[in-house]
């Protein structure tokens, strides 16, 4: 139960989450103040280049494999939301956001690797900015096909 609790709390759920802390011991600066720019496939690219940095060697394990669910499950929602007649999200592909971000949540917590890539990428935030709109969600989506598409393109293994 902990479990759940603490993945709903990742994901900004419950309260302020509090800054991570590096290697170092101080506080990193938090992910609320990521934010998608017009030129999101640049700041995509960028983040893959400083993740490569970062993990060095640790690097090789952080396999597109390892990405690929969210993936798919990011590419199924755009294309209810590019179908939907509405002009906002439905209730529905709301729920089925709000349960992608558990499942970065869960992912973040089986894989180190994984979960500097949600961190650095700004992914939870970035979902838990969507709101009702159709508008922030096609480009989160963008967003996350830019980052798989630069990780390969930048050598990252299969």
């Amino acid at each position: 139960m902990n479990n759940m609790k603490e993945a709903f709390r990742k994901a900004g759920h419950e309260g302020q989450r509090t800054p991570d802390k590096s290697r170092s011991g101080r506080p990193q600066a938090p992910s609320a103040k990521f934010s998608l720019r017009d030129d999101y496939t640049l700041q995509a690219e960028q983040v893959i280049r400083q993740l490569m940095e970062t993990l060095g060697r640790d690097y090789a394990y952080f396999t597109t494999s390892k990405i690929r669910n969210i993936l798919a499950q990011v590419s199924e929602i755009y294309n209810e939301v590019i179908n939907g007649p509405d002009e906002a999200l439905s209730a529905g592909l709301k729920s089925r956001i709000e349960y992608l971000k558990v499942r970065l949540v869960y992912e973040c917590g089986r894989e180190r690797v994984v979960k500097r890539f949600v961190e650095r990428a700004g992914l939870l935030n970035l979902l838990n900015n969507i709101g009702d709109s159709k508008e922030n969600f096609k480009k989160f989506a963008r967003y996350m096909e830019a980052l798989v598409a630069y990780h390969r393109f930048l050598g990252g293994q299969d």
